[in-house]
């Protein structure tokens, strides 16, 4: 009765506010584009439903049973790396600053390769859930589990307000209901999604959205260059003619205005890929390391290929959309808010149909990244720090489960609670502080437990501790949070991209705790590197594997 009782409030508060929209109502209620929608959710709803019986145990849950083949899994990474940040941010920042647009798409795009040739075959082989099971194979576990826990879910969280904010905005153009009560509803839904469908819906939903993402994304390019004849240098010149900027949307420093910051932004988005904990739990789903690298190698010709769809869309949309009283306001901003460029460029190039269409696709795009990133956080809380650090590693699957439900839940509240605190800012940036964080401590430990023989527990804890609040502390000081979101007059750190001194920081203090620890701990380290590279070379899984 209590269900059913919850149920009808919160129906009876979604129309009450659905109905009261007299000072928040951003455009009129697209009948067509609505239909589409609730298609695609009913579809994903189903295919939870279907899943639901395939994630009862802790496998089923976060890694599908490790039945993914290669060529699924690279759409799926496609997919979840192709995400609200992509596809409505980077189209944005391309539509308001041109050129510096690209340095999102290739920072993206260039971490690739050092998953490919360092990360993704060794990853395979020496883990099972998360990559604190690969540093906790090798170096003391409670600490280690206890640090990658909470710098997985730093990086969880900012990469969750970008997708937060994405699917509020779009719901409250698209349903014109409020912004806070778009995002509460995103979030439920998300929340139904990973507690009943786990791994496997969300794989499902991650292929299904990765394709039609590209296709709508290929047709809306294709139809950017016939309209302007397929000619670069009329497409351009008509960007800079319609942009305010003029000129400058073909020079850098329009976002990005100082060298530092271009060169942290790089830093970044080329090393945190490595870090990142949703993207890197996915190669868990396959069967061996041959498959993980099948996997890359799709995702990476997938996502490079998405990456410069998203540029001729950003410029597309200078062409089509300024100036155009149907979709601009009076001082010539854009309707609809700056994160919906490719919403409202969909709807001038197809009408309501292809509206509705992308707009689907974009709410995919949202909920098939949310949905991963709550598994990720909810497997950093239930299987690293209360199984194996509260449990020390033993403890009932059914309670293992019932804990990692409860997480899920926990994660769906904050991501919400921060997708309203965080409502103006620009997804493809607030990810990019995600980035920061992954580049700054998830990179250096990893890379460093797998390759570097002297690596020791206390190196990697005080290193990574450090590194990991002081990338913090920074993002928190930029200008971005402090002055745009906290509102105070100025940044006490003026930067806002800080891994070009959080990242270097982090390697040199485990560096130096490192060669400098002569005790018992760090002598059983440097022992366990060689049975680690023996796994990591030849096949042995960690479910094959005594534990450390």
């Amino acid at each position: 009765m209590k269900k059913y009782t919850l149920i009808l409030l919160i129906i009876n508060t979604t129309f009450s506010a659905s109905f009261d929209l007299d000072d928040t109502q951003k455009a009129p209620l697209n009948i067509v584009a609505i239909t589409m929608f609730m298609i695609f959710v009913g579809v994903t709803l189903f295919i939870t439903y279907y899943s639901n019986k395939k994630s009862k145990t802790s496998s089923g849950f976060y890694t599908a049973g490790g039945n993914i083949t290669g060529v699924q899994n690279g759409i799926a990474i496609a997919g979840d790396y192709m995400s609200a940040a992509s596809f409505l941010g980077i189209t944005a920042l391309v539509f308001s600053n041109g050129f510096d647009g690209l340095l999102y798409s290739l920072g993206f795009l260039v971490g690739w390769p050092v998953i490919l040739f360092l990360i993704a075959e060794k990853f395979r082989n020496l883990g099972k859930y998360t990559f604190a099971d690969i540093t906790a194979y090798r170096l003391n576990a409670k600490p280690i589990r206890i640090l990658s826990a909470i710098s997985a879910l730093s990086v969880i969280v900012f990469y969750l307000i970008a997708q937060m904010v994405g699917a509020g905005q779009l719901i409250e153009v698209l349903f014109g209901l409020p912004y806070a009560l778009a995002v509460i509803l995103v979030g439920i839904l998300m929340i139904c999604y990973v507690v009943f469908g786990g791994m496997h819906a969300t794989t499902w939903v991650q292929i299904i959205k990765a394709i039609l993402l590209l296709a709508g994304s290929t047709f809306m390019a294709f139809m950017i260059l016939y309209l302007t004849k397929f000619d670069l240098n009329y497409y351009f010149s008509q960007a800079i003619e319609h942009h305010p900027k003029g000129e400058a949307i073909m020079k850098p420093g329009s976002f990005v205005k100082d060298t530092i910051s271009s060169i942290s932004l790089g830093l970044a988005l080329m090393f945190g890929t490595a870090g990142l904990p949703h993207i890197l739990m996915r190669f868990f789903t396959v069967k061996d390391a041959k498959e993980a690298r099948k996997s890359v190698f799709y995702a990476t010709g997938l996502i490079g290929y998405f990456y410069i769809l998203t540029f001729i869309i950003g410029f597309g949309a200078i062409v089509m959309l300024l100036g155009n009283p149907e979709f601009t306001n009076t001082d010539g901003t854009l309707k609809g808010g700056g994160n919906m460029v490719a919403v409202i460029l969909a709807k001038a190039i197809g009408g309501d149909y292809f509206l509705g269409f992308i707009s689907a696709v974009a709410f995919a795009t949202i909920l098939a990244v949310v949905s991963g990133l709550a598994i990720s956080g909810a497997s950093a809380i239930s299987h690293d720090l209360f199984v194996n650090v509260c449990k020390n590693g033993s403890c009932d699957p059914k309670l293992e489960m019932r804990v990692t439900k409860i997480a899920t839940i926990s994660i769906g509240i904050v991501a919400i609670l921060l997708g309203i605190i965080f409502e103006n800012q620009n997804v493809a940036f607030t990810v990019g502080l995600a980035f920061a964080i992954a580049a700054s401590v998830n990179f250096p430990i990893l890379l460093l437990c797998i390759y570097w023989k002297k690596l020791t527990t206390r190196g990697a804890v005080i290193g990574g501790s450090i590194g990991l609040a002081l990338v913090l502390i920074l993002v928190i000081l930029s200008p971005s949070i402090w002055v745009k979101s906290f509102g105070f007059e100025q940044a006490i750190f003026p930067y806002d991209h800080p891994a070009i001194f959080s990242m270097p920081v982090t390697f040199l203090l485990i560096w130096l705790f490192s060669i400098t620890d002569n005790s018992k701990r760090a002598k059983i380290d440097r022992e366990s590197f060689a049975a680690q590279d023996f796994r990591a070379n030849s096949g042995i899984g960690a479910s094959q594997a005594s534990n450390h």
